[in-house]
């Protein structure tokens, strides 16, 4: 290959799996430490708007779910590998320039098979991390969840971004 086809060629953008294993690993690390070290729904005050709570969710986000009858947890694991799968063909053809994109699907994926682990394994998806104000309480969750969040708003942040770059290269064309 000439340096013009490797310059237009995709790289791999599957070397950013690191990131993904990275957030399980940890991830799966915080929620065995908060079960060995926590008991079930007594809160441990860290701060005075934080505190670590084991609690176990069988439903998706902010408990959405978690009363129905059991089929939620085969959903909710079949739908997360599904993502998956299309985030690693997302991933695959990003082009090289596109690194926050490639960080936030890092980031999505590593939270996704977090959570996937939990359900598989236990059931439920382990919750720890608690924060509330006064009598009002934001829905308990994880590393995983906060990968899942950060990778969002990475993404969000990014098309703004391009949004802008583009609209200042149409700019100059005019």
């Amino acid at each position: 290959m000439d340096a013009a086809m490797m310059e237009k060629a995709p790289a791999s953008n599957l070397k950013w799996l690191w990131l993904a294993l990275l957030v399980i690993a940890v991830d799966l690390g915080t929620k065995a430490l908060a079960s060995s070290m926590l008991s079930y729904g007594d809160p441990v005050p860290i701060l005075p708007v934080f505190n670590l709570t084991l609690l176990h969710n069988t439903g998706a986000a902010f408990s959405f779910l978690a009363e129905a009858d059991g089929w939620q947890r085969w959903f909710f694991v079949v739908l997360a590998l599904a993502v998956s799968v299309v985030l690693i063909g997302w991933l695959r053809k990003l082009e090289r320039h596109e690194t926050w994109t490639a960080a936030a699907i890092a980031l999505i994926l590593g939270g996704a098979l977090g959570n996937v682990y939990d359900r598989v394994v236990h059931g439920y998806v382990v919750d720890f991390l608690h924060f509330y104000w006064h009598d009002w309480h934001f829905p308990a969750f994880n590393l995983a969840d906060t990968a899942i969040t950060i990778g969002a708003g990475i993404m969000i942040l990014d098309m703004f971004r391009n949004s802008a770059h583009k609209a200042e290269d149409a700019d100059r064309s005019e």
